[in-house]
């Protein structure tokens, strides 16, 4: 194996190993920023032997062996570790290494979900979250994270270790939260595992319409909660959305990468293996019973379009209704928005464009470019053209996406000619 193909093959390995590394060696030192230390110096010894005697069969077992011998190192030689070193080195120097990596096996479950927790945790900022989940949990290194919100590599960096040091210095503990906290905790999870999906989705800002390696992440995340947390009818409800949505990936955009609305899509590109893991996951969340959440209720609108087999077919009047639903469960100005779009696909453009109007002074929207796009798409829809023009233009001047930016700005100019 070349030293290139031996690199690449130790990082996808990595990238695989990590969360599960990094979750195991926590629970041994009880410190989840020495624990990436420990992952990374393990990443480095197989950087530098793995080239000369080949990946190991277990390559998993190995990292974490590495990791654990410079763990008892670490631990012997540091004062400030002395207590550590009396309560965990000399349990760990005590086990053989065969014991140890089936202890790591069999709470491999318990250990991903405490990491899934300390990561989201509600102490640290929503964008500091973000960062430390994909660094984490999704292996993603400071740089990828960086490129992928188009933030500057220091700022990113500073996040995490910002994020580590607060929950060092809170003491958060290595567990899962219970009752009422794991409640309040597990929706900070569902947020955070959203937020990097949308960001990929409909990336706020930049040159590409979407960053499809984000929802990849996104999606790995969600199907490891629903692994983790079976019992939850939210977990499955996100894990539903994210793959329904994701299955139209493919056909959001055109040869040259500009984007594709939903309406305008080739259904055919849609990937019909993901609509059927979203339409399971979305039947698991139903099953489960009680109140359907937001993201239950969102994944039943994606379902309306999943079925629809050409857009003519959509079921309007039951996503009108379904965000009607949602507006009740999460109340938003960007919800009863999307509703009034829906309304107006089920009952005529003047019926949504009513809604729409009704929503004109809200301030949380003053900036919000879809408003003027849609009310600009209802008036075209109405010959209102002029006024239509005008809506085009200023969604385009809102917008930070030069995707998104270009597509408003060639309605407008359409409308112009006509």
């Amino acid at each position: 194996m070349t030293a290139p193909d031996a690199r690449r093959a130790i990082e996808a390995v990595f990238r695989i190993e990590s969360a599960r590394l990094i979750a195991g060696l926590t629970r041994m030192v009880r410190d989840v920023g020495l624990a990436e230390e420990l992952a990374q110096d393990a990443l480095v010894a197989a950087l530098e032997q793995w080239p000369q005697a080949g990946v190991p069969d277990n390559p998993g077992a190995w990292l974490m062996a590495a990791a654990k011998h410079r763990a008892i190192d670490q631990l012997r030689r540091s004062k400030l570790l002395e207590r550590k070193h009396a309560e965990l080195g000399r349990e760990v120097e005590t086990r053989t290494e065969r014991d140890l990596d089936a202890a790591i096996d069999d709470d491999l479950g318990d250990d991903l979900l405490r990491l899934v927790f300390i990561s989201c945790h509600p102490l640290l900022p929503t964008e500091s979250r973000v960062a430390l989940t994909l660094r984490l949990l999704g292996g993603l290194t400071t740089a990828e994270i960086a490129r992928a919100y188009l933030t500057a590599e220091p700022t990113i960096a500073q996040r995490i270790v910002r994020a580590k040091r607060a929950l060092a210095d809170a003491g958060v503990p290595f567990e899962v939260p219970r009752g009422p906290e794991r409640a309040a905790r597990l929706s900070s999870v569902l947020e955070v595992v959203y937020l990097i999906f949308n960001e990929g989705y409909s990336a706020t800002a930049g040159d590409d319409w979407m960053r499809p390696e984000l929802c990849q992440d996104a999606l790995r995340l969600g199907r490891i909660l629903a692994e983790l947390v079976p019992e939850e009818p939210e977990v499955h409800g996100l894990d539903a959305l994210m793959e329904l949505q994701a299955s139209r990936l493919a056909a959001r955009t055109g040869p040259s990468g500009e984007p594709v609305l939903l309406l305008d899509q080739d259904r055919a590109r849609w990937d019909h293996l993901l609509i059927g893991r979203g339409l399971a996951a979305l039947e698991r969340a139903e099953k489960l019973g009680g109140v359907q959440g937001p993201y239950a209720l969102q994944a039943a609108i994606a379902a309306c379009h999943a079925r629809a087999h050409v857009a003519a077919q959509t079921d309007w009047p039951r996503i009108a209704a379904l965000y009607q639903a949602l507006g009740q469960v999460a109340p938003s100005p960007v919800v009863e928005l999307n509703r009034a779009v829906a309304v107006a696909m089920a009952f005529g453009p003047a019926a949504g464009l009513e809604l729409i109007d009704a929503l004109a002074s809200e301030p949380s929207l003053e900036g919000y470019h879809l408003l003027p796009g849609a009310r600009g798409d209802l008036l075209e829809k109405l010959g209102r053209l002029d006024e239509a023009r005008a809506e085009f233009e200023r969604a385009a001047s809102l917008t930070r996406n030069a995707r998104e930016r270009q597509v408003l700005l060639d309605r407008a100019a359409s409308l112009a000619r006509s």
